[in-house]
């Protein structure tokens, strides 16, 4: 049953690996074809076509390689100049080494141009056409990640520490250490065990100001802030009402930010500080969240995806040290296609996620996909989405500078030039995802 349980979830993946894709594609070919541009393919996958119907201009298919998609835009980039194809002038270095590769890819990307195509070639558009055009993919990613994360939170909720105590420690001394499971005659009366807290048991007040079901922040804080010195509870417990008041321990504990992270000095190094302390944990549950709240906790993966990105290069030699070495996977850290299959089987088959937890933690799997493939398309290097969109925007600034100082006849910007960075661009990717499939293998990161 495990087995089968951990197919399903990886098959679910799948299925939204695809899904993602072929919505990407829809992205970029709505647009195309609303300003005119013809579109002869739209295709989900790469290599030898599997099957494919035409309907009006372009033929739609799958092919056997299921690793990405791409639809085909007529004239993505300009003729050669005519000055070049004439060699009117001894060829640069460039020229000399790339020149003909160039040139054959130019050749290739244009063949499906045809006369009937003068006035609505992609290079032909106008600039915000094209950023719109390009943008169209990722932009999809983005909405799908909004949704499938909104629905999340507004629908199953968010794991939050509530108010309802969950377990109550005897003595200080196995409050303190998980392994002291006994206490002796000399053992301090945990503060929370003395005043008469049991788990199950929600303080509704602390010194008589009242605290949501979720702030158990705002009650620790209180607790944090007066070793030593009475506070006062109220609190309710098989549907009765209670007050008790209890004095919290002096220990010594880590300094919590707002949200109950610790804090850490210029080094790295974990602050602590003389706090107060009753012996007491909280019930974790999960709360619906607000439609207002999905911004933030999108932007926040944002901010992490986009961390993730600029320390690329580190992170792939993270993944290397591990992947080669004994060192352990950054659970933050990149992954490919296959180790988030493996997360999605390893949460469908975990026997101690109810059946809701399971759906919340695939669906938010989903979303946190579509953001990294929003981030990771708006790079600005080619083959990459945001590659095309720089190069529209430069053309865009030249064009203006021209118009500013009276000049005409400003050549597009021809991107093909940049077609031997784009195979470095092509080879790095491959490599990347290669060495992290083979990580994802054999030193995957372990969420449980």
């Amino acid at each position: 049953m495990n087995v089968l349980m951990f197919l399903g979830g990886v098959l679910f993946m799948v299925v939204v690996i695809a899904i993602s894709i072929a919505l990407h594609e829809v992205g970029h070919l709505i647009p195309a074809k609303k300003f005119g541009l013809r579109v002869p393919q739209y295709m989900i996958g790469f290599g030898k076509t599997i099957f494919s119907f035409k309907r009006g201009e372009t033929e739609y298919g799958l092919k056997a390689l299921p690793l990405g998609g791409y639809i085909s835009m007529v004239g993505m980039y300009p003729p050669r100049p005519v000055a070049e194809a004439g060699q009117q002038k001894k060829p640069g270095f460039f020229n000399k080494i790339f020149g003909q590769m160039v040139d054959d890819a130019r050749s290739q990307a244009n063949e499906n141009v045809e006369s009937s195509d003068e006035g609505r070639l992609f290079y032909q558009l106008p600039i915000y056409k094209r950023v719109i055009i390009m943008l169209g993919g990722p932009f999809v990613n983005l909405l799908l990640g909004f949704l499938l994360i909104g629905v999340v939170i507004t629908g199953f909720g968010v794991p939050t520490t509530t108010t309802t105590v969950s377990e109550v420690y005897q003595c200080i001394a196995s409050a303190e250490n998980v392994d002291a499971t006994e206490c002796t005659a000399k053992d301090t009366e945990a503060p929370a065990y003395a005043a008469g807290l049991l788990p199950g048991d929600t303080i509704t007040s602390v010194n008589g100001t009242a605290v949501a079901n979720e702030a158990w922040y705002e009650l620790t804080g209180v607790i944090r802030d007066h070793p030593g010195q009475s506070i006062s509870l109220a609190y309710t417990g098989g549907g009765v009402e209670h007050q008790t008041t209890l004095k919290p321990h002096l220990t010594e504990r880590p300094v919590l930010d707002d949200q109950g992270y610790p804090v850490t000095d210029e080094n790295g190094t974990t602050k602590t500080a003389q706090v107060g302390f009753v012996g007491m944990s909280s019930q974790v549950e999960n709360i619906a969240q607000p439609v207002t709240e999905v911004p933030s906790v999108v932007g926040n993966q944002l901010l992490t995806i986009g961390n993730v990105i600029l320390h690329l290069p580190q992170r792939m030699v993270d993944v290397a040290q591990a992947a080669f070495g004994t060192e352990e996977r950054d659970p933050n850290g990149p992954v490919s296609i296959v180790g988030v299959g493996r997360i999605a089987g390893e949460i469908n088959a975990h026997e101690g996620i109810a059946v809701g937890d399971k759906v919340a933690s695939l669906l938010s799997l989903a979303g946190g996909l579509n953001l990294a493939l929003f981030a990771f398309n708006l790079i600005p290097l080619l083959p990459l989405d945001g590659g095309h969109v720089i190069g529209a925007l430069y053309e865009g600034l030249k064009r203006t500078v021209a118009r500013i100082f009276g000049r005409k006849n400003v050549a597009p910007v021809d991107t093909i030039k940049l077609l031997p960075l784009t195979y470095v661009v092509a080879a790095a990717m491959l490599l990347m995802g290669g060495l992290l499939i083979y990580a994802d293998i054999f030193k995957p990161i372990s969420i449980f």
